[in-house]
């Protein structure tokens, strides 16, 4: 117990930091990065998948080379639990709060509410530690 109480970088959340509706929500964890240049709403955070999605009208609209697109074998299952083809993965490096991150997302056409789907990968490689009751993500930076 005592070893906690002192202990250092100790990420936590309190009821302060809750959205003025408290936890009578139901909304999903939505981020604003900045992506080679260019601020980008609507990015998801889920913690559900093993992959990072870029949906590929979010890569035109960034106006990004497909030169960069990789080819590679991955078959992701939907929400719908449709499968889906990849077109590829593209690394991207994305700047969120003071840190730039790289990550590797898989390019997908098709439809979705969000711009970015940021999962398990980033989340886990970032030591990032998210709540949607408090509507916020938190990760240690300079100590």
């Amino acid at each position: 117990m005592t070893e906690s109480f002192f202990e250092v970088n100790k990420i936590s959340f309190s009821h302060y930091s809750l959205p003025a509706e408290g936890v009578a929500h139901n909304k999903a964890l939505h981020l604003i990065v900045k992506c080679e240049g260019y601020y980008v709403k609507r990015v998801m955070l889920d913690g559900r998948s093993r992959v990072d999605i870029c949906p590929l009208s979010t890569f035109h609209r960034i106006e990004i080379g497909t030169k960069r697109i990789r080819a590679n074998n991955v078959c992701v299952r939907a929400f719908d639990e449709v499968k889906r083809d990849i077109i590829g993965e593209i690394d991207l490096v994305l700047t969120i709060g003071p840190m730039d991150f790289e990550v590797t997302f898989q390019v997908l056409d098709m439809e979705t509410s969000y711009n970015f789907l940021l999962d398990r990968p980033w989340i886990h490689a970032a030591g990032a530690i998210p709540s949607t009751i408090h509507q916020m993500v938190k990760f240690e930076y300079d100590n």
